[in-house]
């Protein structure tokens, strides 16, 4: 079938065209929606800027094909092959691509929101600044992806492999991570507003200037991390590990630290006020020009902490041991 019967039948109203031959076709603009070219062949074909609302190309063969500016919305893509497709700009929302094949595809700019992608391949893809908020990622390959200021909140990454990945200035509000391996990811500028990270291995991560108000990292490790500047309004770290971990600069007011093991770290000029610090470990901490106003610190070690320019006037130190060995009282 050429490109003008196609668009006859099309306009005739037939939409069933499952198998068909449309290998290095031009559609460019072309109005589709709805047609279902289930197992059919695009590949080399051109659809830039087609309308293509609600169309089945599940199982389809979509090598190399040009999607860049289409608009398939609640398209099906499932086990559909993109291999190299060129998908930039693309609107995808809603659309189900679980089983694709998305190996060197071009996905910049794509709009993923509520998109069903369980399963997917996106092993060392640039998915730069794309829209994945709400989405299916359940059981993904993200492995050594570039999601840097990617829009990632409330997505559902169940399963899903983030091992190397770049997570630098994305946004990943609500997001879900318990127990994730997430040792030396890049989360800089990262917004985790609300995220769960319970669990999760942040061992030598990056979370310098990131959001991370009122998200649940307890029992989580961030042994040797770097949180310079980073804002953590109420944030919970509960019984978390932040050994020789770097706070400094950072926003901690009313965090709750119960517990924590912050040995050997860093929290020079650290904004600890009316934090919760009770029995937390503190040995060897630099605590120089630290804000501690209102902080409880009940039970506490401070055994070799550097406490230059401190002011523990307004700070609950019962029971505390204090840098010199002493129990306070």
């Amino acid at each position: 079938m050429d490109v003008k019967e196609l668009l006859r039948q099309y306009r005739s109203e037939e939409r069933d065209f499952r198998k068909v031959n449309l290998m290095g076709a031009i559609l460019i603009g072309a109005k589709l929606e709805k047609a279902n070219f289930q197992g059919g062949s695009f590949a080399g074909a051109n659809l830039t800027r087609s309308l293509l609302n609600e169309t089945n190309f599940s199982d389809a063969f979509l090598y190399a094909t040009n999607l860049s500016f289409v608009k398939l919305g609640k398209g099906k893509l499932t086990n559909a092959d993109l291999t190299k497709a060129n998908l930039q700009g693309a609107f995808l929302v809603k659309s189900d691509l679980s089983g694709a094949k998305l190996s060197g595809a071009i996905l910049t700019g794509v709009n993923l929101r509520s998109a069903n992608l369980s399963g997917v391949n996106f092993c060392g893809a640039n998915l730069s600044g794309i829209n994945l908020r709400s989405a299916n990622l359940m059981g993904a390959n993200l492995n050594w992806a570039n999601l840097s200021y990617a829009r990632l909140s409330k997505a559902v990454v169940k399963g899903a492999c983030l091992s190397g990945v770049n997570l630098r200035g994305a946004h990943l509000m609500e997001v879900d991570l318990q127990g994730f391996d997430l040792n030396g990811v890049d989360f800089r500028e990262a917004k985790l507003r609300g995220a769960k990270l319970q669990g999760a291995d942040l061992t030598a991560s990056n979370l310098s200037e990131a959001e991370l108000s009122l998200a649940s990292f307890q029992d989580a490790t961030f042994n040797g991390a770097n949180l310079q500047e980073a804002i953590a309004i109420g944030t919970n770290f509960i019984e978390a590990s932040l050994t020789r971990a770097d706070l400094s600069y950072a926003v901690l007011k009313g965090a709750n630290l119960k517990g924590a093991n912050l040995n050997l770290s860093s929290l020079f000029q650290t904004d600890l006020s009316n934090a919760n610090l009770r029995g937390a470990y503190l040995w060897k901490v630099e605590l120089r020009e630290t804000n501690l106003s209102g902080a409880d610190l009940t039970g506490a070690s401070l055994r070799g902490a550097t406490i230059d320019g401190v002011d523990l006037t307004n700070t609950n130190l019962t029971g505390a041991t204090m840098p010199d060995g002493t129990i306070y009282e």
